[in-house]
């Protein structure tokens, strides 16, 4: 199948990255979850163009493409003009057709300080955040979105300016919000998609949970701020805390391990104590909660389903050294179990208790693989009778 891009200029229209996608090529950053192209193409013409067009009704996309690398969004205009993205620092655009990058605004200064900063983390020592200055008193939700984005994307893996936090150095500049927040839905899903597959999502959820955008449009999210966890095996802090630190745990930004991660503790907000466990069931809880949440943001169903696995069955790979294998063995078929054990990886990390459990956890599902390959021993390593295999 021929990318969008070759499929427009062999049409003969314009095809320019705008946004997010052009500044990620120009910092050499993977492409995103989503690519917004810009095309002299009209509705008409794409239609022609691509299969299963559709039409999102948001601002920066008049049609989009589903396909399984990734999502396609479309912003038609009669002449190159500069992208409506509400951020100063988004209005770049790479010229497909050229292979030329536009920046009317003069920004590549601060577009180079950025992919420096990027390429060579140790360079930002003293350093000011490079695009500080282009922000601007805005409290529409779209410009905090995107400003959290930024923020999340454009830090390097190991943020540390030798300043004071970046999260409260935005915020004496930015509008918190206040009046009622009113963002699509496919909207709200492609910037939840672009903050947690960036480099430093809790900067980003940061930024926005203190803005107040959170509160708005994903209350299950903030009530994780109002929960507080034991100190003994959570010293950073609540839940929502812990849920942020996480992320600084992830070998790469997987989409589906950040979404488990995201939502992994949610339940807790729902649960009650039983006895000496102070949240009861929130697994159980935080997978309904999950479902809800992402069914909300239009999810597909398949997403949908497997964030669910990795929510209900988080505190299964603790327990799995001690537990016998009929009570474990469903989980551990499902493909979806090494992304399990990363994300449990990922939650040990970032409390007190070290890797120890989880290294047990790792060797004991090592030991399973192995026991299943090998035709002598049972799944759960016992000595086969050899005898009564041959019947």
């Amino acid at each position: 199948m021929k990318s969008p891009f070759r499929e427009l200029l062999e049409a003969g229209w314009t095809a320019e990255l705008i946004g997010f996608s052009a500044l990620d090529r120009y910092v050499h950053l993977p492409a995103g979850p989503v690519t917004y192209i810009q095309t002299t193409a009209d509705l008409p013409e794409l239609s022609k163009l691509f299969d299963n067009l559709r039409y999102p009704g948001v601002a920066l996309a008049d049609a989009a493409v589903d396909r399984d690398e990734g999502r396609y969004y479309f912003y038609c205009t009669e002449e190159s003009t500069e992208a409506v993205f509400f951020h100063p620092l988004l209005s770049l655009r790479f010229n497909i057709n050229r292979q030329v990058y536009i920046d009317e605004r003069d920004l590549y200064p601060v577009y180079a300080e950025i992919a420096k900063q990027l390429l060579f983390p140790d360079s930002i020592a003293n350093q000011e955040i490079p695009w500080l200055s282009l922000s601007e008193s805005d409290s529409s939700p779209q410009y905090l979105l995107e400003t959290a984005i930024i923020l999340a994307r454009y830090s390097p893996q190991e943020t540390d300016y030798n300043r004071e936090d970046p999260v409260a150095s935005i915020l004496k500049i930015v509008s918190p919000v206040l009046d009622t927040v009113d963002v699509p839905i496919e909207q709200q899903r492609t910037y939840l998609e672009l903050l947690l597959t960036s480099n430093r999502p809790d900067l980003g959820f940061s930024f926005l949970l203190k803005s107040g955008i959170i509160a708005q449009l994903w209350p299950e999210l903030a009530m994780m701020d109002t929960i507080d966890h034991s100190k003994e095996f959570h010293p950073e802090g609540n839940v929502w805390k812990h849920t942020l630190e996480t992320f600084r745990h992830r070998k790469k930004p997987d989409l589906l391990l950040s979404l488990g991660l995201l939502l992994h503790d949610v339940g807790k907000s729902f649960a009650s104590s039983s006895g000496n466990r102070r949240f009861d069931k929130h697994a159980e809880l935080g997978e309904e909660v999950a479902y809800q949440f992402l069914n909300r943001l239009g999810f597909p169903p398949d997403t949908i389903s497997k964030v669910q696995y990795l929510v209900r069955n988080h505190m299964m790979p603790a327990a799995l050294p001690r537990l016998p294998l009929q009570r474990t063995q469903a989980t551990i078929e499902s493909p979806l179990f090494p992304l399990l054990l990363e994300l449990y990886r990922c939650d040990e990390a970032s409390s007190f208790k070290g890797l120890d459990n989880y290294y047990e956890s790792a060797a004991a599902y090592q030991n399973y693989l192995k026991n299943t390959k090998n035709p002598y021993r049972s799944a759960d390593g016992k000595k086969l009778d050899r005898k009564r295999r041959s019947f």
